[in-house]
């Protein structure tokens, strides 16, 4: 994996309230300072090109280098040991879009994030029953920038309420009509009349549809399907990027043993194996992103995607004194994240992230910014998802980037005194 810089202009200043530090608040040259440079002369000139310096990474990177540009403080790193770059932050739309936030809020973070040098950006057709891609789809309209500045991500798996609309059949991964998208303030009607019965078109069509799109960057299987053979779901995915629908395809909560089978599918009968893996991942969640997605990098060049990287909220100290009422544990369907707050495990895992706060405090930033830049730090991880839900919460979680150079093999190691749980590959366990 490869990773570079593209840094700011503006000097980092340090004072507790900065936690947004180093991001970008100017235009890109040649572009206007309203709202998020829409059109052909906004900040569609994003991603910067990255060049100049190089230097080594921490311990634990020295396969990687960073090269220093000019427009911001965005690191880009290769998906895997494919040619594409992505930003090593990207902007997830999982229970955000279309349902706990409103439109404007969307459009907001989307702007503050891609002029900050973010260019992944994550939906599935399955989110806020389809509702997550239209508000994705109509934000990128609106905003006009350039289709090839950014990287739009889907998932498919779950879509409709037919035995046909889920899974990962060649016709549920290929289907879906082309309809056309009616004007934002229509369609939000249409959207209220129809929330979840089904009647959205699925698979990757219907995608493409809500999203007004030609292509998304990469399509996702979000889980593997028992039900349908690994060669069908491998010639699948060949077939909707041979046809122009995607750039690449991706698995997402795979095991390494499912990854690997459709790797060899892929090889066997000459097709397009996944180059990503999108897992959970943050203090919690380990053993899968440091053991076994290193390994398979290093094999077959599948990358990692990572999200929840503060543990649905829990990292941030939100639930040290109980569930807020406007907090995710408190929203309906989170039923079990509130249980897993007043459980015995989760009041460990609180008296940990206490701990870890004071090794936040003694760095300078926060215990977000901490976390996120802890995922960062594993060799492998291409990029980390931020799920935000104000633009307060996107600007300190952008600052992790400035926290990076500081994870250091001495704070990495003293982080996993704390959390007692680092995992061991099996030539580690063997010694």
């Amino acid at each position: 994996m490869q990773v570079s810089f593209a840094c700011t202009e503006h000097n980092l200043k340090s004072r507790s309230e900065d936690r947004l530090c180093g991001l970008r608040t100017a235009p890109p040259p040649g572009g206007s300072s309203g709202g998020g440079g829409g059109g052909q002369g906004g900040n569609g000139n994003y991603p910067p090109q990255s060049s100049v310096k190089t230097r080594p990474l921490p311990q634990g990177h020295a396969h990687m280098k960073e090269a220093f540009g000019r427009h911001s403080s965005m690191k880009y790193r290769n998906l895997g040991k494919s040619g594409l770059r992505v930003s090593c932050l990207g902007l997830g739309t999982w229970v955000t879009f279309g349902s706990q936030i409103s439109d404007e809020m969307a459009e907001s973070l989307m702007t503050i994030a891609y002029e900050n040098g973010v260019n992944l950006f994550d939906t599935a057709e399955v989110y806020a029953s389809g509702r997550a891609e239209i508000t994705l789809g109509n934000i990128i309209k609106k905003k006009g920038w350039r289709r090839s500045s950014y990287v739009v991500t889907t998932k498919i798996y779950w879509g409709g309420q037919a035995e046909t609309e889920r899974g990962l059949s060649r016709k549920h991964i290929i289907e879906g009509k082309v309809l056309l998208i009616p004007p934002l303030s229509i369609m939000t009607m249409i959207i209220k009349r129809r929330d979840s019965d089904g009647d959205l078109s699925t698979g990757l069509r219907g995608s493409l549809s809500r999203l007004q799109l030609d292509y998304v960057d990469i399509v996702f299987a979000n889980r593997n399907d028992v039900n349908s053979p690994m060669e069908e779901v491998v010639r699948a995915m060949t077939f909707v990027i041979n046809q122009g629908m995607a750039m690449y395809w991706g698995t997402s909560r795979w095991s390494a043993m499912e990854i690997m089978e459709a790797y060899s599918v892929a090889r066997q009968f000459n097709l397009i194996p996944p180059v990503c893996e999108q897992a959970e991942y943050h203090y919690f969640q380990r053993d899968k992103v440091e053991v076994q997605l290193p390994e398979l990098y290093h094999k077959i060049g599948v990358g990692a995607m990572t999200w929840s990287p503060l543990a649905c909220g829990l990292i941030t100290g939100k639930y040290s004194d109980g569930v807020p009422d406007c907090s995710r544990a408190a929203m309906k369907g989170y039923q079990w994240l509130k249980e897993r707050v007043y459980s015995e495990e989760g009041r460990r895992q609180l008296a940990k992230i206490k701990e870890l706060h004071l090794v936040a405090d003694r760095l300078g930033c926060t215990a977000a910014q901490l976390a996120i830049a802890w995922c960062l730090r594993s060799e492998g991880v291409s990029s980390v998802l931020l799920g935000v839900s104000n633009t307060d919460q996107l600007i300190e979680n952008l600052g992790a980037l400035q926290v990076l150079s500081q994870m250091t093999p001495q704070t990495v190691s003293e982080m996993d005194a704390l959390l007692g749980n680092k995992p061991h590959s099996k030539k580690e366990s063997r010694a």
